[in-house]
């Protein structure tokens, strides 16, 4: 049962009230959203910068320990026990791919503008690489790339 009162003309206890329809969002809102969208695309970005740097250097690592093992063993088949000089850019190094075959092929570096630095006498080696996800020394091999020094280093008993 409904009651009406009324205390004039024309007028009513019960006023409609229009349900006003959601046309679309405000600028705050799309603000905030963007604000929030373009922090979260900061963030995944500069992580996955990292994570590719370091992806590249744990390659370079595991590129110049398959060359430590290949130079090993080609010391131990040579009949003086000794190794081949060479000094400069690993890549150009073929005694260890020909006549016989101790690696593959040689390794180059994932970037393709730096490269792997050898510096290999008869009794001593030393293999370089520059690592972009940190900060070393140089190794004392020269540059691995156009203007940086190589920062880890390889020889015949570990890192150098």
């Amino acid at each position: 049962m409904c009651i009406r009162i009324r205390s004039g003309r024309n007028s009513s206890m019960f006023k409609s009230t229009a349900v006003k329809k959601f046309n679309g969002y405000t600028l705050i809102e799309i603000l905030v959203v963007t604000t929030i969208i373009g922090l979260l695309v900061a963030v995944v970005s500069a992580s996955y910068t990292q994570l590719m740097k370091r992806s590249r250097d744990a390659k370079r690592k595991a590129d110049l320990e398959q060359v430590r093992a290949a130079l090993e063993m080609y010391r131990s088949n040579d009949v003086s026990g000794q190794y081949h000089a060479y000094s400069g850019d690993c890549s150009n190094y073929t005694d260890l791919t020909t006549p016989t075959k101790y690696i593959e092929k040689m390794p180059s570096d994932p970037k393709s503008t730096y490269s792997y630095g050898c510096s290999i006498t008869t009794s001593d080696y030393t293999i370089g690489a520059f690592l972009e996800s940190t900060t070393g020394a140089d190794c004392g091999i020269g540059n691995c790339t156009g203007s940086a020094a190589c920062n880890y280093c390889l020889g015949p008993y570990g890192q150098k």
